[in-house]
């Protein structure tokens, strides 16, 4: 599982990508494998409504193993498929670029972190600079 340490230090080094690409305010949050809050953060002026954007992209990503960017594209290609993931899951699941899983160097599942607050592409670069930060691997 990932540490308090760990996810504190994605959050971080996400927020700081986000601070050196001049991008609006983001809220990270880290989950664990099994899908549990680890740590959030929300940075001021972040908009309403982002925490649960950020964590339905990190929940995704863990539900399906894939990052929240291919279930973008699995939405594209099949709308209904994805349209009863989220009933599923209470419409938690967003599918969009920003939910990246994370892994220990053996390539064992730790987690998920999910970045909310500019271009879904943007908020991606950011939670794979906040993954790398923590010495883990994109999953």
């Amino acid at each position: 599982m990932i540490s308090l340490e760990q996810a504190r230090t994605v959050i971080a080094a996400a927020r700081a990508k986000g601070r050196e690409m001049d991008l609006n305010p983001l809220t990270v949050v880290v989950l664990d494998a099994g899908g549990h809050l680890v740590a959030m953060e929300r940075e001021d002026g972040s908009g309403y409504g982002r925490p649960e954007i950020a964590g339905g992209k990190a929940e995704g990503a863990l539900a399906m193993g894939t990052s929240s960017r291919k279930l973008g594209d699995m939405a594209a290609d099949r709308p209904q498929f994805m349209a009863a993931l989220s009933a599923a899951w209470n419409g938690k699941l967003i599918p969009a670029a920003g939910g990246v899983l994370i892994k220990d160097a053996a390539g064992a599942l730790l987690g998920a972190v999910g970045v909310s607050g500019d271009l879904s592409d943007k908020d991606e670069e950011a939670a794979f600079a906040g993954i790398a930060a923590a010495g883990l691997t994109a999953g």
